[in-house]
């Protein structure tokens, strides 16, 4: 999982869509969701309604389906554009993209399952039922133990936030590798950063210890569980954990909106299954959210029973961060979402706990752009209260001998944010990449927000002298202070 989103502009070949649905009603709510998107952050005065084909060619997003849910049913799907463009192959409802992170969603659900059997005590420390690997403990934790909601909710104090894949070609590693950093691993050790049940800090690295717990109570290869135990009952046809994938006829290629090229072997592989591996489709993630709105109501019980499935859905420690899922208010609606965000695939999806509806969009491309004005087009056209919150802002010029005192790098997490000057324009990069930066847009000395991530909000802190020591960036409803690096 990315803390920025890369984006850019490419030619783009003319669209193709596929749809399933014909009723004039839904049609025509169709057409308004596809002529309705607009940035929440509009520099000017009026809301702008802009065309889902005319903004995929301008973001360089080459394949986006999404699939809409009303009253606890799919009221319609569709595709649009490519799944492989080399070959010629048009995105279709049934294209299989990466879910990225919301592989945690169903994850959850996986070992939550395991836990209703009574196979797992979810307050127990990890290492009663581990056996290929422990976790290892240190003074960080503070002689604290981590337990499998911990592990589900982030608050189990672990390092490694995401997971960058492997190409097709490489050898992959095993749990226990990936567990400790150890070659072929392409990431570090899973450790303690602080002490477990403390607060709230992203790891997949500790999704991917639940993962490990899942086969190693099972004594079943991960995908081969969440295929019998998730996956199938939740009728999730098009959907798979298997990492490297077996079938590639449906699977969408990944692309680069920089340059418009394809990802090395069109898709990097995530031995990460439980934190990053799931193929799947909008149409199959909306079951799975359907039927977690069901479930909720006490209307059914395909994985999880009405008392579980209640347990999942209340954040444990953080207020926000629940069993797999974040819980979000929205007007007077309560939604539970997550989002993902693998190499050169993203995704969403919300559902609702009171009212039976939500959406999910994934896109083969790295432009988070187009999947945030697709959701405020939504919640215009199905008057979805509290959802769309526009906020209007004026837009500035920075002289050159100001924009250069922004100039450095900054600190987020394991990551470097760099600020630098290109053709007297201020730019941002994180880890060098893309290569031509994203775009500041300052509405005033010490805020700003970036062209291509309009969801990442900048402030600028000083210290008494007016010297800039850090920058705030909020971003998904988190809060991350990034201190200037000297």
């Amino acid at each position: 999982m990315r803390s920025l989103l890369l984006i850019g502009f490419v030619v783009f070949h003319s669209l193709h869509l596929h749809s399933q649905v014909r009723d004039p009603h839904v049609e025509s709510l169709i057409k308004k969701v596809e002529n309705s998107l607009s940035p929440t952050i509009i520099y000017g005065d009026s809301i702008p309604k802009n065309n889902l084909e005319v903004r995929m060619k301008e973001l360089g997003i080459k394949g986006l389906s999404i699939a809409i849910i009303q009253n606890y049913e799919i009221q319609w799907a569709k595709a649009y554009g490519w799944a492989d463009v080399a070959s010629g192959k048009k995105a279709t409802t049934e294209t299989r993209f990466q879910a990225a992170s919301i592989s945690k969603s169903l994850n959850s659900l996986g070992l939550l399952k395991l836990v209703e059997e009574k196979k797992l005590d979810p307050e127990a420390d990890v290492n009663q039922y581990l056996k290929r690997w422990r976790f290892p403990y240190d003074s960080v934790s503070k002689g604290k133990k981590i337990n499998s909601f911990h592990l589900l909710s982030h608050t189990a104090g672990l390092t490694v936030h995401g997971f960058r894949g492997y190409k097709r070609s490489d050898k992959l590693p095993t749990l226990p590798e990936l567990l400790d950093g150890k070659k072929p691993a392409n990431s570090g050790a899973v450790r303690s950063a602080f002490e477990p049940g403390l607060k709230f800090q992203y790891s997949g690295g500790g999704t991917t210890i639940s993962q490990l717990l899942v086969e190693d109570i099972t004594g079943q290869p991960y995908a081969e569980y969440m295929q019998e135990n998730v996956l199938k009952p939740l009728g999730m046809k098009n959907s798979s954990y298997q990492q490297p994938p077996v079938d590639h006829a449906e699977l969408a290629t990944g692309y680069y909106a920089q340059n418009g090229s394809s990802v090395n072997g069109n898709f990097h592989v995530y031995p990460e299954q439980a934190a990053a591996g799931l193929w799947t489709t909008p149409s199959d993630l909306a079951r799975y959210i359907i039927e977690c709105q069901l479930a909720y109501q006490g209307k059914s019980k395909k994985v999880l029973s009405q008392a579980m499935m209640r347990k999942r859905m209340t954040p444990y420690i953080d207020s926000v961060s629940a069993l797999g899922v974040f819980i979000q208010k929205k007007g007077n609606i309560t939604y539970f979402n997550h989002n993902g965000g693998n190499e050169a695939f993203l995704c969403t999806s919300y559902g609702s706990l009171e009212d039976g509806k939500g959406f999910v969009i994934m896109i083969n491309g790295d432009n988070y752009a187009i999947i945030s004005e697709l959701t405020n087009s939504i919640a215009q056209v199905y008057n979805w209260a509290g959802f769309f919150n526009p906020e209007f802002r004026k837009k500035i010029k920075l002289p050159l001998d100001s924009a250069a005192l922004y100039v450095g790098n900054y600190k987020l997490n394991s990551d470097t944010i760099s600020l630098k000057l290109s053709g007297g324009t201020l730019i941002i990069q994180q880890n060098g990449q893309p290569a031509g930066g994203y775009t500041t847009i300052f509405s005033d000395l010490n805020s700003f927000t970036l062209e291509e991530v309009p969801g990442a909000n900048f402030k600028v802190i000083r210290n008494a002298n007016g010297e800039i020591i850090s920058l705030e960036l909020k971003q998904g409803g988190g809060t991350f202070v990034l201190p200037r690096i000297r």
